[in-house]
């Protein structure tokens, strides 16, 4: 990966002045917050109308965490403490276990997808639920109970809006009008709010990089006590996005030939998802040799280091000359986009998973396109309420391995270094942060 000019700074570690005890307080209510393997967390459900009501219900209580905040691009990432966040309606507040460290918070990191800033980055999570939002459905309380384990999709799901009534979860139009273009839940409002100043702090999904966060009810899957929190984080970005290409925009049917370019994290979670698909030729394609071997364990028949040898003709080649069925495109770069597109037999899938820098366009031989049928498909993820549940069985069941997925694991006071590393190609498949 090319590294702009003074990223190294933005990566620079930077302690915390203080050091936050574990141990949570009384709220101004006295309303006693209790913590332990189960939190239990009772507060008045009163609202108000007023804009300073609204505020007061953020602050009003007295516990306190920490978060990971990327302030601007080429500043440094610095661990903060927040006020302890409060759901609303509909929103679960989870203890964080894990959170893993994907290329897409480091693409709002070096500035090259715009986010709104101040925000806590992190957007892949287990970990365990502490309390229901007021007025949250008796149907959630019931499938997500104070102390369950679960995990969370990256995509978070309003449940009303036109395309989750029609089961297209992964085209959530408050996901994307609020989370994605200003950094909020779908009242318009951040759950986060600095400890020391009240300043709100904008959330990248559910601002996962911190001790406690806010995650809407459809996001969330319960996680099997024969599934470990680290781990497990993996599944509700890396795998949910492998997931949604190869099963909803791929329609990967067994005896498929399928091309992967790029077999990092997500990649390499097509990889293994084309296996359990029953897919025929998989190719995994990549520049570094490591990757490649790797790929072999995730279920590549073969592989293709793009810098030894031309892509498309050794595709090519490997498919009889035909090239194959489908192809994905997992890096987001232009000279990738165009491999994956033309590495498709006449008739075939070419689908985009990588996010790339902002404006970044890809090109297509419009007449090929045209004449042989070919399609090409953009993909984000998965769809959350319909999907997770089978990623979880699919862990659960071994068909999904999630040990050989995660190759690095770091501690919170280390997320800087684990950007960094991913920064520098340093990762061969998937890192994660444990958090608590």
């Amino acid at each position: 990966m090319m590294i702009r000019s003074g990223c190294k700074r933005l990566f620079s570690s930077k302690k915390n002045g203080s050091v936050l005890s574990s141990s949570w307080l009384l709220n101004r209510n006295n309303n006693q917050i209790n913590k332990g393997d189960n939190d239990v967390i009772k507060r008045p459900s009163s609202s108000s109308s007023s804009s300073s009501a609204a505020a007061a219900y953020h602050v009003s209580s007295g516990g306190s965490m920490r978060g990971l905040v990327f302030w601007e691009t080429n500043k440094p990432l610095t661990i903060e403490e927040f006020n302890m966040p409060r759901p609303k309606a509909g929103e679960i507040l989870i203890k964080t276990k894990a959170c893993g460290v994907c290329h897409s918070d480091l693409h709002v990191i070096k500035g090259e997808i715009p986010f709104s800033n101040p925000c806590v980055v992190g957007h892949e999570i287990t970990g365990e639920v502490v309390e229901h939002g007021p007025h949250t459905d008796n149907k959630t309380i019931q499938r997500l109970p104070v102390g369950s384990r679960v995990v969370g999709a990256f995509i978070m799901p309003c449940g009303n809006c036109s395309f989750c009534s029609k089961g297209h979860d992964d085209l959530c139009e408050d996901f994307f009008a609020y989370n994605r273009a200003k950094g909020t839940l779908y009242d318009g409002e951040t759950r986060l709010f600095l400890r020391n100043s009240g300043k709100p702090v904008f959330m990248y999904s559910m601002g996962g990089m911190a001790e406690y966060c806010v995650v809407p009810a459809n996001a969330l899957s319960v996680l099997p006590d024969s599934l470990p929190y680290k781990e497990s984080a993996i599944l509700g970005c890396a795998v949910f996005t492998a997931y949604g290409a190869m099963a909803h925009a791929a329609e990967v049917r067994a005896g498929d030939s399928v091309a992967v370019i790029g077999v990092g994290g997500v990649g390499s979670s097509c990889l293994q998802i084309a296996r359990a698909f029953g897919a025929s030729d998989i190719i995994a394609v990549d520049v570094h040799d490591e990757k490649l071997q790797k790929a072999k364990t995730f279920g590549a028949t073969h592989t293709v280091n793009a810098i030894q040898e031309d892509a498309i003709e050794k595709i090519r080649e490997i498919t009889g000359g035909m090239g194959v069925d489908i192809a994905v495109e997992a890096l987001g770069k232009p000279q990738t986009f165009l491999q994956c597109v033309q590495s498709v037999k006449d008739g075939g899938k070419a689908v985009m998973i990588g996010l790339a820098q902002s404006g970044a366009v890809g090109e297509v031989d419009i007449n090929r396109l045209v004449r042989r049928k070919i399609q090409v498909i953009g993909s984000y993820g998965g769809r959350a309420r319909q999907d997770l549940p089978k990623l979880v069985k699919l862990a659960e069941s071994g068909i999904f391995n999630l040990t050989n997925a995660v190759t690095r694991k770091y501690k919170f006071e280390d997320a800087n270094k684990a950007y960094e590393d991913l920064n520098k190609g340093n990762i061969l498949s998937r890192a994660v942060v444990e958090i608590m």
